[in-house]
């Protein structure tokens, strides 16, 4: 399929009817997502016939990009019901049900007395090296409460995925996360410096559209 096309067929998928700020509800773009799943499948060959894991899946953009660009098997995760049910609603519409999977969990959560976020260490251990490979585009972690969720979520996807790991992270912090795939023993190139658009969808948003600078890297284990 060309990334054209790709796109084109992306831009019917459905996005969030009401979007949690908490849960940093931002819809990725088709542009966005066929240019990730295109890029992880022609140059790398890590979709087509591959088990997929995408963690934050939200309305499941990058699940059925996953699935049109020829995986074997994606599971989808996300805390979020509302988010899920619409992402249901996209599966069924483009028939890619006994490709995609969807399951509702939390990946992080506070720990007993503790207001800093930890992975849940028993569904990640449930998943470990369940996958081929990983997509995802995480919360940033602006908002209270989530600061670092957007490095766990891509320490969950590392352990998941034994292979490649695919992920969206704002450029400020590159040097930082290429130190903690170094410390988890995965290599981290960066694939493109694109742009997130994030359109006026919450109260205290005061411009039609802001782009913020984003990074997509590709994570690898240094024993591949």
């Amino acid at each position: 399929m060309k990334l054209k096309q790709l796109e084109g067929y992306l831009g019917e998928v459905a996005g969030f009817k009401d979007p949690k700020v908490q849960l940093e509800q931002y819809p990725t773009t088709a542009h966005l997502a066929a240019r990730v799943l295109y890029t992880a499948e022609t140059t790398y060959g890590d979709i087509e016939g591959r088990a997929v894991v995408d963690l934050g899946c939200g309305c499941g953009m990058l699940s059925v990009a996953a699935a049109m660009m020829g995986a074997s098997s994606v599971v989808g995760v996300d805390v979020d019901s509302d988010a899920l049910e619409i992402a249901q609603d996209n599966i069924d519409e483009f028939e890619v049900g006994e490709v995609v999977e969807l399951i509702q969990a939390n990946l992080c959560h506070a720990s007993a007395g503790n207001a800093s976020l930890a992975l849940d260490q028993p569904l990640v251990s449930r998943m470990t090296a369940k996958f081929d490979t990983a997509i995802l585009n995480p919360p940033f972690g602006t908002k209270p409460g989530n600061k670092g969720i957007d490095t766990l979520f891509l320490q969950a996807a590392c352990a998941m995925a034994t292979g490649a790991v695919y992920s969206l992270h704002k450029t400020s912090t590159r040097e930082f996360l290429i130190k903690k795939a170094e410390s988890w023993g995965f290599r981290c190139e960066v694939l493109a410096e694109l742009k997130f658009d994030v359109p006026m969808m919450y109260k205290f948003h005061r411009k039609k559209s802001v782009d913020i600078e984003v990074d997509l890297l590709r994570l690898e284990p240094n024993n591949k």
